[in-house]
């Protein structure tokens, strides 16, 4: 599969043509299991952000959300140019890579004896998976026959969202050890083992000569960092500090300077012109804003059943699961429901069952029952049911069949996007108005931005403490509610004006 935009490439011929294997006993499970790793790390961490607040890292406030986002943000910059590279230089190899690039990163991430060291095992862990993800698909896509391909791909489509579960609930089982150490141990022999399984079951795929875009990859994981630098920073920083104005214009130069040199250079990693068709301009932004609310929900919902509800970290990572449930029951449903009442209305509806969904868990506090918590993941659940297959969908038939791997990149990248903007914005908006509403004598003791350091003043009671980040977390559910409102009606409202102009082209010929 071919993750890189083939709007220019002529079909080159492969460097060492092979014929097609026959599908190897478990090759399908493997690759499904690398995928459930991968996306069940993203959703993982956010259960260890209390153990690590606690930690003797001591990270700020800010520092935690690095250690979710690095991950996150070296994921989706790097997945187009992981496919681009398994085209290149063998997709097995590839995939063998990042399994290693995997390992180490967990690795130091579990050895770190400090943040910066934590970070910098969390980005290549990144890399790693950003290096496996597209390249399960094109393995799979190389040895199954035709006749089994959709089933394929929806089997291994299937697993980002089996992937979130089994982050959440393993997560908290390797958790409740007592150490954050433990999660980022755990990967280890797992992307190890799953190595040795791909080196014996996967087949050898042929090699094309794509082109790398190693400029246009340093600009885009460049502006992202610089993006959500200026974000994450705000709170502490100060939204007029050097730091944070310096961000933002970093960001708005390299994403700038990244458009430039896309619509010059002749294999481009994303080709900017293909924004210009509003189904698929719509369809992305409409991915990226789901995601948002989902991994911004994911961050705060495991600091919140921790804090504000006494869970421990097991009961957190089942605290999940009924967001999921519609997710597995449901997903199957959706496209039936958008033939039957058509694409806007049923994103519409996706939007609506999100952004209330959100609304609605921000009305929960510490004394709420879960039962109704738990309610208005269902709700929330309900909406991203409905808008993955159909923005999906969306996104794939805004493009002719060649670029199918591009449209598959896409969806990649703007899920990782998304979630890593999610995460950075409720982290700013938590922090924010955690430190707003701690009572000013527990303030003076030192201006504390995370509950752990809060804890640790003099002035400061429990119940004080866990009061305003309950507090806290509520304006952020909402903020991040409305704010995919806002954009769902964006989405929608694209739908139709881009509809409106297809059917006056239409009747003008």
């Amino acid at each position: 599969m071919q993750l890189n935009s083939p709007s220019r490439d002529h079909a080159p011929e492969p460097r060492d043509p092979v014929a097609r294997p026959a599908p190897r006993r478990g090759l399908l499970t493997v690759m499904c299991a690398c995928v459930v790793l991968v996306i069940g790390m993203v959703a993982a961490v956010n259960l260890a952000v209390p153990m690590l607040a606690a930690s003797a890292l001591a990270p700020s406030a800010s520092a935690l959300v690095w250690i979710v986002d690095a991950y996150v943000v070296f994921f989706a910059c790097l997945v187009i140019p992981g496919g681009a590279a398994g085209d290149r230089f063998g997709r097995k190899g590839v995939l063998l890579c990042g399994l290693v690039l995997f390992a180490a990163g967990a690795l130091m991430s579990a050895a770190a004896p400090n943040v910066p060291v934590l970070l910098a095992g969390r980005a290549i862990t990144g890399v790693g998976a950003a290096a496996v993800l597209p390249n399960t698909l094109a393995v799979l896509l190389h040895a199954v026959p035709a006749g089994r391909r959709n089933t394929t791909i929806a089997t291994w489509a299937s697993m980002t969202g089996i992937g979130g579960i089994v982050g959440n609930v393993g997560g908290g089982a390797v958790l409740s050890g007592g150490s954050w150490r433990w999660l980022f141990a755990a990967a280890v022999p797992v992307a190890l083992a799953l190595a040795v399984l791909v080196g014996r079951v996967a087949p050898v795929s042929p090699r094309h000569d794509r082109r790398l875009d190693p400029l246009g990859t340093a600009l885009l994981v460049g502006a992202s960092i610089a993006l959500l630098l200026g974000i994450v920073q705000g709170p502490e920083a100060g939204w007029g500090s050097a730091v944070v104005i310096g961000g933002f214009a970093c960001s708005a130069l390299l994403f700038t300077a990244w458009t430039l040199v896309e619509l010059k250079v002749g294999h481009p990693l994303v080709d900017p012109r293909l924004f210009r068709l509003p189904g698929l301009r719509s369809a992305c932004l409409g991915m990226t804003a789901i995601f948002f609310g989902m991994f911004a929900l994911f961050y705060v919902n495991a600091s919140f059943l921790q804090y504000g509800k006494g869970f421990d970290v097991l009961r957190t990572g089942l605290g999940i699961v009924p967001m999921t449930v519609p997710i597995i029951c449901g997903t199957r449903h959706a496209g039936r429901l958008s033939r039957r009442i058509g694409l806007e209305s049923t994103t519409a509806l996706a939007f609506l069952f999100v952004g209330c969904g959100l609304l609605g868990l921000s009305t929960g506090g510490a004394g709420t029952p879960y039962a109704a918590y738990a309610a208005w993941l269902v709700v929330t659940g309900t909406g991203v049911t409905l808008a993955l297959p159909t923005l999906s969908g969306a996104i794939a038939n805004s493009l002719p069949t060649a670029q199918a791997g591009v449209g598959a990149g896409l969806q990649a990248t703007t899920r990782e996007f998304g979630s890593a903007l999610g995460v950075a914005v409720i982290g700013s908006v938590l922090t924010a108005r955690f430190v707003a509403a701690l009572p000013p004598d527990v303030r003076a003791g030192g201006d504390p931005h995370t509950v752990a350091q809060a804890l640790g003043t003099t002035a400061a009671g429990h119940d004080v403490v866990v009061m305003a980040f309950v507090s806290a977390a509520q304006d952020g559910l909402r903020v991040i509610g409305v704010a995919v409102l806002v954009l769902g009606g964006l989405v929608v409202l694209e739908s139709l004006l881009s509809r409106r102009g297809h059917a006056r082209a239409a009747a003008r010929w």
